[in-house]
């Protein structure tokens, strides 16, 4: 079993308070979590309204999927959510084993 994350600083754009940067992130973590099936949650930065930190998680049975999910998060926050400048995104792999 193979656990893989990544998580991704991220900058938004207009945004002035808390309840506007909910409104901003609620729906980019639901199309996240709706289009690659893994866990996704805002996992730091919750107290800043320009910034955030969102995590995706995923567990599989093959370490090369569990990359090509991480990869297509990064590639549908970066391609279809305009709205938001993704700053670093920070990744991890490891086997149940380890």
């Amino acid at each position: 079993m193979w656990i893989g994350w990544v998580e991704f600083d991220i900058l938004l754009g207009d945004v002035h308070s808390l309840k506007q940067k909910r409104s901003v992130i609620r729906p980019i973590i639901a199309d996240l979590a709706r289009r690659t099936e893994a866990a996704v949650a805002e996992v730091g930065a919750q107290d800043l309204h320009r910034r955030t930190m969102i995590g995706v998680s995923v567990v599989a049975t093959h370490a090369g999927h569990v990359r090509d999910v991480l990869d297509q998060a990064e590639r549908m926050l970066v391609d279809q959510h305009p709205e938001v400048t993704l700053l670093s995104a920070r990744r991890g792999l490891r086997s149940s084993e380890d």
